[in-house]
């Protein structure tokens, strides 16, 4: 009896990855274990995975938004934020200038307020650093984005109900690690005492979108090399940026690709997109997760309407 429950729990999880990959995104297959099914075991954490905001001032981008956190309060209940990236439109473009940036960190603030409760925990994406400002001006680079995140430093790591969370900074020569934050990296994932951990970058490691519109880290295989060496310490890394929902399993590691809140930019869409605010078949939207005590982490991608 336990075997034929065995084989039809198997054969519903390999319908549901089937219906992921031929285009439902109402729910992004999940990797789950049986133990945490079969036993019914709750998370110990529940966390959303915002990325892509790029907030900014025109088609009720704004309003929009803080609907959209309001509904994820509501029906998901999550213990705390994940940021990746991108977080205000644009201050990277050579034609921007300062009333546009703070313009834009200040619609940012005033939209954070609707989950001024729960912490946030940010990643520094390409478009929130303001590199044409003079190299002296506070608002030059990293540091200011850094500033308005409210973050530490530009990479940094915690810890939550046993859960070892890395923020990476991967905007960096060709999207990659500095040789500094990889050492770093090396060590956080040396020193941690076989914590499950979750690593959270702006661009995609592994995963098919970086495939379809490029974008991806340009380090990927020594990062890999690094996951694999440290055995079955690293179980998910998500990312934003492209815009795109994916999920890839590689060597018993998750890599979720979570689509952008902002979905085409806030905009209607273009030739490619297959539905209203879609990018390509991307609808906008955000992920939950489900953490547990065993290491299992569930993705589940929610596109919204708003």
């Amino acid at each position: 009896m336990e075997e034929i429950k065995r084989r039809s729990l198997l054969k519903a999880l390999g319908l549901t990855a089937a219906a992921s990959l031929t285009g439902s995104l109402a729910a992004s297959a999940s990797s789950i274990t049986q133990s945490v099914i079969l036993k019914g075991e709750k998370p110990v954490l529940v966390i959303a995975h915002i990325t892509d905001v790029h907030i900014r001032d025109g088609d009720s981008a704004p309003e929009r938004f803080q609907t959209c956190l309001k509904q994820i309060l509501v029906k998901h209940k999550p213990d705390f934020f994940l940021n990746g990236g991108d977080s205000i439109h644009d201050a990277s473009y050579d034609k921007v200038i300062r009333d546009q940036v703070t313009q834009q960190w200040a619609i940012w603030d005033k939209c954070i307020q609707t989950i001024a409760d729960y912490e946030i925990y940010s990643c520094i994406g390409n478009h929130d650093t303001w590199w044409n400002a003079p190299k002296e001006d506070e608002m030059f680079g990293k540091d200011y984005a850094v500033k308005r995140l409210k973050i530490p430093k530009r990479y940094y790591s915690i810890t939550k109900n046993n859960w070892h969370f890395i923020i990476l900074d991967g905007n960096n020569d060709k999207i990659s690690l500095d040789d500094e934050q990889f050492s770093w990296l090396e060590q956080e994932l040396q020193k941690q005492p076989g914590l499950p951990t979750l690593l959270m970058s702006h661009y995609p490691i592994l995963g098919t979108t970086q495939v379809l519109v490029g974008g991806g880290h340009s380090d990927c295989k020594k990062l890999k090399d690094l996951f694999h060496k440290h055995g079955n310490k690293v179980k998910i890394c998500l990312s934003g940026h492209n815009h795109l929902a994916d999920h890839t399993e590689y060597n018993r590691v998750q890599y979720c690709c979570n689509g952008a809140m902002s979905g085409f930019w806030w905009g209607k869409g273009d030739a490619e997109s297959a539905g209203p605010g879609y990018y390509m078949e991307t609808p906008p939207g955000y992920a939950i997760l489900k953490m547990y005590a065993d290491g299992t982490v569930e993705n589940e991608y929610h596109p919204h309407q708003f």
